[in-house]
């Protein structure tokens, strides 16, 4: 892909560091031994206090999945991610079930909840389990690190979710981190 489309879908700006990659999130104790792990981060110009009500309201049937302006654009109305903070999606806790878009019945359980620093989901799909760890840091003042992980296991078919998967992975994330710089600042 070249580097101007890179950079136009935003997919330069959610990579990782080589050590956060190699550093533990919360969530990894539970898969112990995954198939797959995908890794993402940016940065925000908001603290962790300003970012953390808009990651606890994403899901299906609550706030969404946040996109830019540019793309929600060519989103039917009713689908578009909310772009305020919506107090009915802010009360998580452990056990709490959030629809997904996965599939018409799949959805995430909150596993681990520790404002506005720590929020990780599991689920299972089919046979294969999986976490979706979110964790956010401080920077300096008024920014913040997001880092994002996602581990599967086990995996039957490795190499579509190296390819496909991974693809997915890498756009919604990058739309995720744009439509976040949006709503919460620019980042």
């Amino acid at each position: 892909m070249s580097s101007k489309l890179s950079r136009a879908l935003g997919l330069d700006q959610v990579r990782p560091t080589a050590a956060e990659v190699d550093s533990p999130m919360p969530g990894d104790a539970l898969i112990s031994r995954p198939d797959a792990v995908m890794d993402r981060a940016f940065t925000l110009r908001a603290s962790p206090e300003d970012v953390w009500p808009w990651l606890v309201q994403l899901g299906k049937g609550r706030a969404g999945w946040y996109m830019t302006h540019r793309v929600e654009r060519v989103v039917p109305r009713s689908r578009r991610a909310s772009r305020i903070v919506d107090q009915r999606w802010q009360h998580l806790v452990v056990g709490s079930v959030i629809p997904d878009y996965g599939g018409r019945d799949e959805t995430f359980t909150v596993a681990e909840i520790d404002p506005p620093h720590t929020l990780v989901h599991t689920s299972r799909r089919g046979r294969t389990d999986v976490t979706w760890a979110i964790a956010v840091a401080p920077l300096d003042p008024g920014s913040a690190r997001v880092r994002l992980r996602l581990r599967m296991g086990p995996v039957r078919r490795k190499w579509l979710v190296a390819v496909a998967g991974e693809a997915i992975d890498l756009v919604t994330i990058s739309w995720l981190a744009g439509g976040l710089r949006e709503r919460v600042g620019p980042g």
